[in-house]
């Protein structure tokens, strides 16, 4: 049986009613009503989805944690769907960095689902706000979920696909950022990721630093790799050769 989140009681906001988050009324089949504990997103805040599989690795857990901790900590608000494994981890990650967040349910906010998650839930209501356009009471269904993820991604402006198999849920709310121009990250390393890397669908995003210089606008850092494969014959060759073009340059200007 599921419990309930010890809380104010839920409130309710029509589409038409001021406050409405703007993006909930513009995506694919818009939302027509919003029930929320703790407090709505504000539209001057910037956002990231950080979203991924259930049954997520530990690996993929702390990198969730890492990654949703470093754009919180830069202001961002952290948005995911309150589930096991990834999303508890990005909901976490922001909790610690003192930063917002926001779960967006398939289920009644006064439900909680995961029952482990009531403390999480407390205190992501208190620091931002649960979010379902069900009914208080809803008991989660299987159907309520790939709909709730386009909540997921029409909040953020950007979404991070943290770890993915080929039938993850995650891998709906990639497709539905798309939809709808969010930009698109992946962390290789899971089948579902390295698949939306090979399509070209996401950028890779291995860390938190490369996540920020992302979310600054600058490109990515060069690899390490890059120069690891050099011989120390082949460096210097290579240096002997930029030495030697450097010289024709000069001599060539001095002719």
């Amino acid at each position: 049986m599921n419990s309930k989140t010890s809380s104010t009681e839920p409130r309710r906001l029509l589409a038409t009613e001021p406050g409405f988050p703007t993006a909930f009324s513009e995506m694919p089949s818009p939302a027509k009503v919003l029930w929320f504990l703790g407090r709505l997103p504000d539209p001057r805040q910037p956002a990231v989805a950080v979203v991924g599989a259930r049954a997520a690795t530990l690996a993929g857990c702390k990198r969730a944690h890492a990654l949703s901790a470093a754009a919180a900590g830069e202001g961002y608000a952290i948005v995911s769907g309150g589930a096991l494994g990834i999303d508890a981890a990005a909901h976490r990650g922001a909790l610690d960095a003192r930063g917002v967040t926001f779960a967006v349910l398939g289920c009644g906010v006064d439900v909680v689902y995961p029952d482990r998650h009531t403390r999480l839930f407390d205190e992501i209501r208190r620091r931002g706000g649960l979010l379902s356009e069900y009914p208080p009471g809803t008991p989660p269904r299987g159907r309520q979920f790939p709909a709730r993820n386009r909540l997921v991604a029409a909040l953020a402006q950007v979404v991070v696909i943290v770890e993915a198999g080929q039938a993850s849920g995650a891998l709906s709310t990639a497709r539905l950022a798309r939809r709808m121009n969010r930009q698109l990250l992946a962390v290789p390393g899971s089948s579902g990721t390295d698949g939306l890397l090979a399509s070209g669908d996401a950028r890779p995003v291995s860390d938190a630093a490369e996540l920020l210089r992302t979310l600054a606008g600058q490109p990515p850092a060069a690899p390490a790799s890059a120069l690891v494969g050099f011989s120390t014959g082949a460096f210097s060759t290579l240096v002997a050769t930029a030495f030697l073009l450097a010289a024709t340059r000069l001599l060539i200007d001095l002719l």
